[in-house]
């Protein structure tokens, strides 16, 4: 396998494929592409094919002979950022991790497409995947694997996780930490966020089915600026932020007035506030219209006054 390895190498021209300009920058981050890192500190790449349902695009990059062409050199390129990001050495990282949404993916029209990236990825980067994880899985896909899934090796199965839609976040968190996981999956990580090095790390924590939490931020100076993040994963819960002053004789005051949020809700929750006295911040995760345990994640920044 290094051997024929080898040799599409030089026949393909991938040690110059990163430097092509391919004609595809809408498709990037949207697609396919490299973000963040695993526990494991191995590269993730996320793929995502559901936005070939709009018959204009699929014609745009499928159209010909031609078009999927380059369209499967992209895909190489994309797969040669990841490998550049590899320790090709003993006890260094060397393999990557595949994130691949199936939501929407349009199964029949892609289906030509999808055998060759497989068959291209399969027969020339040897040994190079850690772990492939399915997500938002369709119920027939879920049946598919459960069918072929006695004739894999362990080896081969171990490899492999599947995860139903409403079990995204569940599952990559399981792998990936939330500040590293896109914000479409129920992660803190937003496009950009990763440029200037790694995030702050998020603390992580499970909701109980019927559970109210209240996460306490203490010790906030007067002057102070508080800016926070949280995401829970699968949401469909009531969420509410108080600000609550130290002094016994100050009100109790409402940031963000305790609100409904959908299951489908894509963006997490992100808000500032500045202190106009000591006191804390409360945020209020309210689980309790639901018996589902869900995994979520918070962090938090203090900005001192400057005066």
């Amino acid at each position: 396998m290094v051997l024929r390895c080898a040799a599409w190498r030089a026949e393909f021209g991938a040690d110059a494929v990163l430097d092509e300009e391919l004609g595809f920058k809408d498709l990037e981050g949207i697609v396919a592409y490299m973000h963040g890192w695993d526990r494991d500190g191995h590269p993730v790449c996320y793929n995502a094919y559901g936005v070939f349902k709009d018959r204009d695009m699929y014609e745009r990059v499928f159209g010909d002979g031609d078009r999927l062409a380059r369209f499967l050199r992209w895909r190489v390129q994309v797969m040669e950022r990841g490998v550049r990001a590899l320790t090709l050495r003993p006890g260094g990282v060397n393999a990557i991790i595949q994130v691949t949404d199936l939501k929407d993916m349009p199964k029949r029209e892609l289906r030509a497409a999808s055998n060759q990236i497989l068959s291209l990825f399969q027969d020339n980067y040897p040994e190079m995947v850690a772990r492939k994880v399915f997500i938002n899985v369709p119920w027939y896909f879920s049946v598919l694997f459960s069918m072929i899934s006695p004739f894999l090796t362990e080896r081969t199965k171990s490899k492999f996780v599947i995860a139903r839609e409403g079990n995204v976040a569940e599952t990559l968190y399981k792998f990936i930490r939330p500040e590293l996981v896109p914000v479409q999956y129920g992660g803190l990580s937003r496009t950009g966020d990763l440029e200037n090095g790694p995030p702050k790390p998020a603390s992580e924590f499970t909701i109980k089915g019927g559970e109210k939490v209240f996460l306490e931020i203490d010790g906030i100076e007067a002057g102070a600026t508080i800016t926070w993040d949280l995401v829970v994963g699968g949401w469909d819960l009531e969420y509410g932020a108080e600000y609550v002053p130290a002094a016994e004789d100050s009100y109790t005051l409402c940031v963000e007035k305790t609100r409904m949020v959908s299951a489908t809700a894509e963006e997490p929750v992100h808000n500032a506030f500045t202190a106009r006295e000591a006191g804390k911040m409360v945020l209020s995760i309210d689980n309790s219209g639901s018996r589902k345990r869900k995994v979520a994640a918070y962090r938090y920044f203090v900005r001192k006054s400057s005066a």
